[in-house]
């Protein structure tokens, strides 16, 4: 019996148990606490770099008061790159390819960013629901509008990001599928689609970076505007 092609993204069980949440715990595990007796290599060195970097460009925009989320953007980044490329290991999946997860990290941090646009300038924060010099007429109209765009932004953040590594993972399923078939038949295209199948893994690679870089740099867009 041919099983769907979306069934790689159906959350495992063993024993009534999703491993969903095994996943999520997998990130932990590989970043130990920090600790003095550290030798400083050049793993360490590139990795520090990074982070500095990646912190410089993310607060930039940002007022003081934003810089306090510097730690939880990071950490937020970190785990998400490590949670996409899970699912390029063999006989595992993505845990961030289903869509109650991504609404579960996107919705209470944009809520957080609204709680404090609303409790710290209220006034600002209820302005951006109307653009400056808006006719008479089309007040309510754009009120409305806004307010929409408003309560669409986490659920845009958890489809972006649900949407490119579903369509990213089952493309390659496709190609490996393809290659697989084809070994027998016609070894010398076989080979050309494993090498597009290799090129299409590093793309994967890099969307699963940018897709966590660009998580990460809406939730501050949205900071910015409340702090």
């Amino acid at each position: 019996m041919t099983l769907s092609l979306f069934d790689q993204f159906m959350s495992p069980a063993l024993l009534g148990i999703p491993l969903i949440a095994l996943a999520m715990t997998l990130p932990w595990t590989l970043y130990p606490a920090p600790t003095r007796r550290w030798v400083q290599n050049r793993l360490l060195t590139l990795q520090n770099w990074f982070i500095g970097r990646f912190v410089r460009e993310l607060l930039l925009p940002l007022s003081l008061p934003g810089h306090k989320w510097a730690m939880l953007f990071t950490s937020l980044m970190l785990y998400l790159i490590s949670l996409n490329m899970l699912g390029l290991l063999p006989y595992t999946f993505t845990p961030t390819t289903q869509l109650s997860l991504n609404l579960g990290l996107a919705v209470p941090l944009w809520l957080a960013t609204v709680i404090i646009g609303m409790r710290n300038q209220p006034t600002i924060a209820l302005g951006h629901l109307l653009p400056e010099g808006t006719p008479v007429p089309l007040i309510p109209a754009l009120i409305i509008i806004e307010t929409i765009s408003l309560f669409i932004r986490p659920l845009a953040l958890g489809v972006r990001l649900t949407a490119n590594l579903t369509a990213g993972h089952l493309l390659i399923q496709l190609i490996a599928s393809a290659a697989f078939v084809l070994l027998s038949l016609m070894p010398a295209v076989a080979a050309l689609t494993a090498i597009l199948l290799f090129l299409l893994t590093l793309l994967e690679v890099a969307v699963a970076i940018i897709q966590a870089y660009v998580f990460v740099l809406l939730l501050s867009l949205y900071l910015q505007e409340n702090v």
